[in-house]
């Protein structure tokens, strides 16, 4: 296919296991996140909220450097972790927890919107009939906003597609372990004659984009059948 190989291969692999990964790990906590930001008033909100879109501002790779800082094997926490045999540093699973980080803005962002949009007389409704608060997320609240999630999830999982100054801050782009589809464009792009595989990689990134678009529209038809 499109005559890739092995090395192209190994970006593409890589890329799609880091923002699966990625996507899966960090949606709870968005799904939360968003929910409290959409649904309670509390003290702090506008720092926690600040704090969520904080890597869409920054540079990313002021983002990476301040991965490296707390993760790497000499951080605060990743010092830590290396004793326990957890490394982010310069492994494919610091490229997903760089990945994770810069999608949960916009992952948040599109759930807590449909959040808003639900209708919290509903949720009241069942609350005075006697339903716990999770039964009440459970049954009602979380299902409303379900098209949201799929696209919040579906941003993520393009947007850790697309990372590359965090990452390769971070994890570097070694090939076969750390290096991702958009670091591998930027490897050939410096190379003579590179621009053919990169133009490659190029086409297999818009097919797996439009892809999951493709899918997330057909979930949410499905959906919004079933809620009819």
């Amino acid at each position: 296919m499109l005559g890739l190989g092995p090395e192209e291969w190994g970006a593409v692999a890589l890329s799609l296991r880091v923002s699966i990964v990625a996507t899966l790990a960090i949606l709870p906590l968005a799904i939360w996140v968003a929910h409290l930001l959409a649904r309670r008033e509390f003290v702090g909100k506008g720092v926690l909220n600040a704090l969520v879109l904080l890597p869409l501002v920054l540079p990313p790779v002021v983002t990476g450097y301040l991965l490296l800082l707390t993760f790497g094997t000499q951080g605060a926490v990743g010092g830590f972790l290396s004793n326990l045999g957890i490394v982010f540093a310069f492994r494919w699973t610091g490229a997903a927890l760089a990945a994770a980080i810069m999608a949960f803005p916009l992952m948040v962002r599109a759930i807590r919107l449909g959040f808003e949009a639900s209708d919290p007389k509903l949720e009241q409704a069942a609350t005075t009939l006697g339903a716990s608060p999770w039964r009440v997320f459970r049954t009602i609240t979380l299902p409303a906003a379900l098209p949201s999630v799929i696209a919040g999830a579906v941003l993520g999982f393009a947007k850790a597609m697309g990372e590359f100054g965090a990452t390769i801050t971070f994890v570097a782009a070694i090939p076969g372990q750390t290096q991702t589809i958009p670091s591998a464009i930027y490897a050939f792009l410096q190379v003579p004659g590179g621009e053919s595989q990169a133009g490659k990689l190029v086409l297999v990134s818009l097919v797996i984009a439009l892809g999951a678009v493709a899918v997330s529209e057909w979930v949410a038809r499905k959906v919004a059948g079933r809620r009819a």
